[in-house]
C-alpha cells in the first residue's frame, strides 16, 4: 500500500544537484488523455480528475518527450491498453537520438518494472498487446547494462536545464531523477547519476520543461506536457 508521503531525497553527482524519488512499480500511474479523450496537458487537470475520484495525488512528473498537441512520440501503454505504437522512425532531436528506449510495467502482482532498447523491445513478448500495464518510448536510452550510451561524452558542454529520467535500481524500485532548479547537466553526467544511483538500466524523458511536484499541498500549476507519471492515494 502506498505511503501517506512519498519520499524524495537530494543527490549531488558530479558537482550537479538532483531530485531523486524511488517507487514501487505498483504505485505508478501513467496518464495521457482524460475520460473525454482530450489530453491532460497539465499537473493541475491530473489533480482534479483523481480528486474527482477520491484520490490524493502524491507525486507528478512528465513522461516523455511529445509531438504538437501534447502527443507522445512514440509507444504509449496505460491501464494495459496501447494507445501509441512504437516509433522505430529516424529523425532529428533527443527522441531519436538511438539507441533509444522504453519504459514499461508488466501486468501482475506485483508488476515487474524495466527499460529496454527499443528495437529489442519490438522483439520481445513483453511488446504483445495486454502484456504490459503501462509504457513510454523516449530517447536517448541513458544507460543499458550499465554502459552510458554511445553518443556521450564526458565534460561535454552540451548542457541543459531540468534534464529527467527513470530507471531501475537493483532492488526493482522505479528511480526518478530529475535536476534541481538551475542546474545544468550534460548526457555524460546524467546517466552517471543513474550509475551513482545503483542503475544498470535508464531512460531519458525530457529537458529544460520538465518538471516534477512532490507531495503537493494544492494544485500545481505549470508546463504544458504529453504523458505524465501519477502516484496517488
Amino acid at each position: 500500500m502506498l505511503a501517506a508521503e512519498v519520499k524524495e531525497e537530494a543527490v549531488t553527482h558530479a558537482g550537479v544537484t538532483f531530485r531523486v524519488v524511488k517507487l514501487e512499480p505498483r504505485d505508478i500511474e501513467l496518464v495521457w488523455k482524460d475520460p473525454q479523450g482530450e489530453p491532460y496537458r497539465t499537473f493541475d487537470r491530473v489533480q482534479a480528475a483523481y480528486a474527482a475520484q477520491g484520490r490524493k495525488v502524491k507525486f507528478l512528473m512528465n513522461a516523455g518527450i511529445f509531438e504538437p498537441g501534447g502527443v507522445p512520440s512514440g509507444l504509449h501503454v496505460e491501464k494495459g491498453k496501447s494507445l501509441k505504437p512504437l516509433n522505430l522512425a529516424d529523425a532529428e532531436g533527443n527522441f531519436f537520438l538511438k539507441p533509444n528506449g522504453v519504459f514499461g510495467v508488466e501486468k501482475g502482482k506485483p508488476g515487474k518494472a524495466f527499460v529496454m532498447e527499443s528495437k529489442a523491445f519490438a522483439k520481445d513478448p513483453k511488446s504483445k498487446e495486454g502484456a504490459l500495464e503501462l509504457a513510454i518510448q523516449g530517447g536517448p536510452l541513458l544507460l543499458s547494462g550499465g554502459v552510458r550510451h554511445p553518443k556521450f561524452t564526458n565534460g561535454s558542454p552540451n548542457k541543459k536545464l531540468l534534464r529527467n529520467g527513470v530507471g531501475l535500481d537493483a532492488e526493482g524500485k522505479v528511480v526518478f531523477v530529475i535536476a534541481a532548479a538551475g542546474q545544468e547537466v550534460n548526457f555524460w553526467d546524467f546517466a552517471g547519476v543513474f550509475l551513482a544511483l545503483g542503475c544498470q538500466d535508464a531512460l531519458y524523458l525530457d529537458g529544460d520543461i520538465s518538471h516534477m511536484s512532490v507531495n503537493p499541498a494544492g494544485p500545481v500549476v505549470g508546463n504544458r506536457f504529453g504523458a505524465m507519471f501519477v502516484v496517488a492515494e
